[in-house]
């Protein structure tokens, strides 16, 4: 067989060139048994990595290199032969991403020239080589010398015999060899419909359209070595140099030496000594009263790790970076694994004290495992921002940049696209569509198709679905990280190009987070938590209208009266406890102490649920059953959490002290916990645990009992000290909630989007809790929610102009400033603060003139009687007087339509207030009677959808949240009557249900078996002057609910026209 490598392959991150991944194409280039194969995607490195880790799998070569389209030139394959090279490159296309806007690149020939060194090249002849490009070559031949090849092809096209001869001849004309090449595009030939799909994308046409853009065949696929040979049998020195540039081209991503930046070290003394220094000046700090024994050893023990592995750089880096946030007054706090670390805690990276807690450092950092640390940071959400560009100012965009996160196709994407190149009607795809749940990844059920009215076994149909199925999971585009950030010592652009990203003074690499794993580069995860920004703003709320200056260190602790309010699930806006899993969780785990709201957190996970380990935890803490410890050695490991292991530390512990695992053993089987699902490695453990555990003298089924639920944590895992950093912030917005409602309230309310529930449910909440809610007001409001005083008790909560839906933020300080004095009415407003009609309109329809004597209909007619600014002829001309106009009363009903349309919540009542006697004649009860309904009774309640959740975990079962005027009814939606109701459950906005209450103490829930969809009784709400209640349609859309416009016909509110129900009452939905 003869040796041939692939030197012209592209790769789906070529993005819409390329019908097959890099892993794709570096498996099927082995399984081929060619030689080596290359990536050359266009203008970028993007794929490299993961062609790099899937050809070291497969054992086969790989050369990296890159496909420069230049903008003055015809394009080349470049391939770096080392080092130095690859830096050459990788600075290049640096050059061409930060010259041009995101997604595109800007490259010259004389670029090219300037960091030719080093480099082999291939040129890309075009369909129908001329005079032109014969001087092209000369001029490449000058420059590249016998580093430059002419590349080519047999595509099937007819004339491949007279093309090869055609360059074989200019070859030797120009003297620069001849090379073979496939030109490749996709894996195999079976993936020709998605690439011709593909194009048509791209190229924003349909396939009828598309005509000569699409390839005449399939012939652009890897091909075995002898077929190549055979292709060009009368060249077969075009396959033979192939390998000549495999030779040549000895580089490795292998080569990357990554190094961390080091000027965080005074001068004249090492990283290392600064950190020790200031991890003991730290410690002094954290414990003024002397740092306990057991806190010191694990101390040096750290040091010592983190010297012999040189990690200081690193860590004096994060150390730096909290200093700068803290310097700033930005909230934040150090998470994850890293809070195993005694070193951060002295550093104040974390707030997870270690005499505390049993913590394991080797969850964090190992001497054998062969790569970095990882320090999450969160940071306020709204301040994130600054500390980002401190970042890039501190080092540099040369040195500093975000890690890149791949976008891929997701189904409901991957359907529209691929529909609308099959030239699918709108309606039709927007059918396909809504069948899909959320942001799912698999293929859409032909049954649901059928359901939605169309026939799945239609062969155009038929297709797309099968096509969709195959892009999705495509990378579309690069985005940028959430926050990791790479810093390195020298240019960053020699490790990986950089590019811009969308948002204005940031920079992104092109590689993410597992491309950088798979490289061992370190990555600091700068975050945003937007309980953070809650916090900070509470805070402040706190010492301005109460006087108490408080921070995450000083709230007090352990308070009975706030574990009793978490007892009774009283956890709307409590971070991490108001979801409806915890909230039924809470009830049941009763907790009364830090370490009960650390289990809390971290039990109510994938991972504790699918190694059953939720229910013998909660019998043995409520003492129906017996605590049974095999050894001592596992009662110090276990009895924190009654003998039942619910961390990722656990795990690690139990496999150290009963298997005989080393501790860097435990971590690897931590990680092999961690990707079982995906790599399937840790079988390799279960023998060496359980044989270790026997021959310790543990029974063989309480060992593979424990192996079982080890790997029950699958992906989800939860590590203690990543559940300690959450609890801290549990505890402190629950203490905030508990004795400050109206603060909480304001606080969380300005810290949106965010959490689980929307405004509306946030200022129900707020109410009950017995804070007066006043409307937004052109009079009283600022931009923010805020506070006022109202007499005794709790602050009054003032709803900000930042609630009013697309209100801008410019047009509301510019109010605010004219607010000298009162404002009399919209042209008072008009005149002083010069805000635009569109403006004054908006503040109409959010009932904000209140203040000024206006009802909402008639602020609406003022505004629209406000006279347009007069010409400069006519402007001392006479004032035109309009006719006082008597308007009829908005009714409840309206009022109410339109606070939701504007503000998505209503003061003046619930919508389902004014349906209770139709829903009382349809026999459905109010929410709160729930909690007097016998256990095991046949109910019907209705409410509006507030939550729809589908978990991993739950077996295909729905959660929904229903919420009326009295409160909210919690469904259990099981998969068999999902199927028969999917209509509803996905789409529905007003919701009937019937089935059997289930109560367990304070917990109740519904078992729903029937289910209904009422959306169309929220038309009701909106006045007589509407058409009469109907079902309606969109286009023939099952899904949807494209109902009645529910805004008044006769006020012409433009806005409020296109606004339906699904709009209006929105839920959060999570899949």
């Amino acid at each position: 067989m003869p040796d041939y490598a692939e030197l012209d392959v592209t790769t789906n991150f070529s993005f819409l060139h390329s019908a097959s991944h890099p892993e794709e194409l570096a498996k099927t280039a082995a399984a081929l048994e060619l030689s080596a194969i290359a990536v050359t995607d266009r203008n970028t490195l993007a794929g490299v990595v993961r062609a790099h880790r899937a050809a070291k799998e497969a054992g086969i070569k790989l050369i990296i290199g890159a496909r420069l389209d230049l903008q003055d030139a015809l394009s080349l394959l470049c391939f770096p032969t080392d080092r130095a090279a690859y830096a050459r490159l990788s600075n290049l296309i640096t050059l061409g991403r930060r010259r041009a806007p995101k997604g595109e690149c800007e490259i010259y020939l004389e670029d090219v020239f300037a960091h030719s060194g080093g480099q082999l090249f291939i040129s890309l002849p075009p369909d129908e080589p001329d005079g032109g490009y014969t001087a092209y070559l000369r001029r490449l031949k000058e420059v590249f010398g016998r580093d430059l090849w002419l590349a080519s092809r047999c595509g099937y096209g007819g004339d491949d015999g007279a093309r090869l001869w055609a360059l074989a001849q200019l070859s030797v004309e120009t003297a620069i060899p001849m090379v073979a090449t496939n030109h490749v595009c996709m894996h195999v030939p079976d993936r020709k419909p998605l690439m011709d799909i593909i194009t048509c994308i791209r190229e924003h046409c349909t396939i009828e359209q598309a005509g000569f853009r699409l390839a005449a065949n399939a012939e652009r696929h890897l091909k075995p070595p002898e077929e190549m040979a055979r292709l060009f049998r009368r060249h077969p020195e075009a396959i033979t140099r192939t390998m000549e540039i495999a030779e040549r081209c000895t580089f490795s991503l292998d080569e990357l030496n990554y190094e961390y930046p080091d000027d965080e070290a005074p001068p004249g003394t090492t990283p290392q000594a600064e950190l020790e220094r200031l991890s003991w000046e730290g410690s002094k700090e954290r414990y003024p009263d002397g740092v306990p024994e057991n806190v010191q050893k694990q101390i040096a023990y750290e040091l010592d790790l983190i010297g012999q592995l040189n990690y200081a750089p690193y860590f004096l880096t994060v150390h730096d970076i909290v200093r700068h946030a803290k310097s700033e007054k930005i909230l934040c706090q150090g998470r994850g694994s890293a809070a195993n670390s005694a070193v951060c805690y002295c550093l104040g990276i974390t707030a997870i004290d270690p005499a505390r807690f049993d913590l394991l450092f080797e969850r964090f950092v190992s001497a054998e495992r062969n790569e970095p640390p990882d320090i999450d940071v969160d940071f306020e959400h709204e301040r994130r921002e600054e500390v980002i560009q401190y970042i890039y100012k501190k080092y540099g965009r040369d040195r500093a940049g975000l890690a890149a996160t791949v976008i891929h196709y997701r189904t409901r994407m991957a359907v529209r696209e691929v529909g609308k190149a099959m030239g699918l009607s709108d309606d039709t795809i927007s059918t396909m569509v809504a069948t899909v749940w959320g942001w799912r990844s698999g293929g859409v059920e032909p049954e649901y198709i059928r359901e939605a009215g169309l026939d799945p076994d239609d062969n155009c149909l038929s297709l797309v679905l099968r096509l969709a199925f195959e892009l999705t999971g495509f990378p579309r585009h690069l985005s940028q990280h959430v926050g990791g950030f790479v810093i390195t010592r020298g240019p960053l652009s020699d490790l990986v190009p950089i590019a811009n990203a969308a948002m204005e003074d940031r920079t992104t690499i092109e590689w993410d987070k597992d491309d950088l794993d798979t490289l061992g580069i370190l990555k600091i995860d700068v975050l945003g938590l937007g309980m953070l920004s809650c916090i900070r703003k509470g805070f402040e709320l706190l010492e301005r209208h109460y006087g108490r200056k408080m921070d995450l260190a000083t709230v007090p602790a352990e308070d009975p009266a706030v574990y009793d309010m978490l007892c009774e699930a009283d956890s709307v806006g409590v971070f991490q406890v108001e979801s409806r899993a915890q909230m039924t969780m809470l009830p049941r785990l009763k907790p009364r102490n830090f370490y009960d709201l650390v289990i809390e957190v971290a039990i109510v996970r994938p991972g504790p649920i699918q190694g059953d380990m939720v229910h013998p935890y909660l019998r043995r803490r409520n003492g129906e059953e017996e605590i049974d410890y095999p050894s001592e050695e596992l009662r110090n490991v276990l009895e924190k959490t009654y003998g039942v292991p619910l961390f990722q530390e656990q795990a690690m512990k139990i496999a150290i002290v009963a298997g005989g695992f080393t501790p860097a053993e435990a971590d690897r089987l931590r990680r092999a916990m961690a990707t079982f699902r995906h790599v399937g490695t840790i079988h390799m453990f279960e023998e060496k645990l359980i044989k270790g555990m026997v021959a310790n003298g543990y029974d063989p089924d309480f060992a593979e009992r424990c192996f079982n639920q080890i790997k029950g944590f699958g992906d989800y895992g939860f590590p203690e000290s990543h559940a300690a950093s959450f609890a801290l912030l549990v505890y402190v917005s629950a203490w905030l909630k508990k004795y400050y409602p109206d603060v909480f309230a304001a606080a969380i309310l300005n810290s949106q989007p965010m959490g689980f529930y929307a405004p509306a449910q946030l200022v129900c909440d707020a109410k009950e809790h017995g804070v007066k809610v006043r409307p937004a007001d052109v009079n009283h409001s600022q931009w923010d929610n805020s506070l006022e005083s109202d007499g005794n008790g709790y602050r009054a909560l003032r709803l900000g102009l930042r609630q009013i839906k697309g209100f801008p933020k410019d047009d509301a300080n510019r109010l605010i400033e004219a607010r000298d004095r009162a404002f009399s009415d919209p042209a008072d407003i008009h005149t002083r603060a010069q805000l635009p009609a569109a403006t004054l309109e908006r503040l109409a329809k959010a009932d904000a003139y209140g203040s000024t004597g206006l009802s909402r209909r008639e602020a609406l007619w003022a505004v629209r009687a406000l006279s347009p600014d007069p010409l400069p002829l006519f402007a001392n001309g006479e004032n035109r007087a309009d006719p006082e106009v008597s308007l009829p009363t908005m009714a409840i009903g309206e009022e109410v339509t339109h606070d939701y349309a504007t503000l998505r919540l209503s003061l003046k009542t619930h919508p389902l207030a004014l349906l209770r006697k139709e829903m009382a004649e349809a026999r459905v009860i109010p929410a709160e009677q729930l909690l007097r309904t016998k256990d095991g009774t046949r109910v019907t309640v209705a409410g509006i959808a507030l939550v729809r959740q589908r978990p991993g975990t739950a077996s295909g079962v729905i959660f929904v949240t229903l919420e009326d005027e009295t409160g909210v009814a919690n469904l259990v939606v099981w998969p068999k009557i999902f199927e028969r109701y999917r209509r509803v459950v996905m789409g529905a906005r007003l919701i009937r249900v019937t089935g059997k209450l289930q109560r367990e103490g304070i917990v109740t829930h519904i078992i729903a078996d029937r289910l209904e969809d009422l959306t169309y009784w929220l038309h009701a709400l909106t006045g007589p002057d509407l058409e009469p209640i109907v079902r309606r349609n969109s286009g023939g859309n099952a899904y949807a609910n494209n109902l009645t416009r529910t805004d008044e016909i006769k006020s012409r509110l433009a806005e409020a026209r296109q606004t339906n129900e699904r709009k209006m009452f929105p839920s959060r939905d999570f899949h």
